[in-house]
């Protein structure tokens, strides 16, 4: 059986998304503040490890992946309507942040964390998007590898710990701000 040597990574690039033939930028990881992962642990899209890993440090690259592979398709079944009382917060409805187009970190009932994307405020419900943002499209990634190294023992230990709820330490505030798994630019949440 062939054994699986796990890869830091670290990379630069640019993120385009591709729906109905239009191109549009959705975000950056730039030289400066790169997206870094550890191959072979699930912690970014498969489609994008398999693109990468096998690059070494300067390799350029320029891909796309399908919307299947990314994020999935858009689902209409994903689009909710929630009660309005899961949103008091001390006695009254938070019509502050609960907003049209507002993006509300929530809880499944196994205690995952997800987040929705108000599309409207009702009288007596929420109707929330629960597709990922980019669902449904296509996935365009440009840049270049900045770093291909084997993962060290203490990276993948840090990497577990932060997998068993021990917090991150890889600059994305432990996502405690609701930035969810896109906003990040990457990095341990993606």
């Amino acid at each position: 059986m062939e054994t699986v040597e796990n890869k830091y990574i670290t990379v630069a690039y640019k993120l385009y998304s591709i729906e109905n033939g239009e191109k549009d930028f959705e975000e950056e990881a730039p030289a400066e503040h790169p997206f870094q992962f550890i191959s072979g642990l699930g912690m970014t899209l498969e489609a994008f490890e398999n693109e990468v890993k096998d690059l070494n440090q300067g390799d350029k690259f320029d891909f796309t992946i399908s919307a299947a592979e990314a994020y999935g398709e858009y689902d209409d079944d994903h689009v909710i309507d929630l009660p309005k009382d899961i949103f008091i917060i001390e006695g009254e409805f938070d019509s502050e942040r609960v907003v049209e187009g507002a993006v509300i970190p929530l809880m499944t009932s196994e205690g995952q964390r997800i987040n929705g994307s108000v599309v409207e405020v009702k009288e007596d419900v929420v109707v929330m998007d629960m597709n990922h943002p980019l669902a449904g499209c296509d996935l365009n990634f440009t840049g270049e590898i900045v770093e291909s190294r084997p993962a060290t023992n203490e990276e993948l230990a840090e990497v577990a710990r932060m997998m068993s709820g021990g917090g991150c330490s890889c600059g994305c505030d432990d996502c405690g701000d609701g930035c969810g798994d896109h906003e990040c630019g990457g990095g341990c949440c993606h």
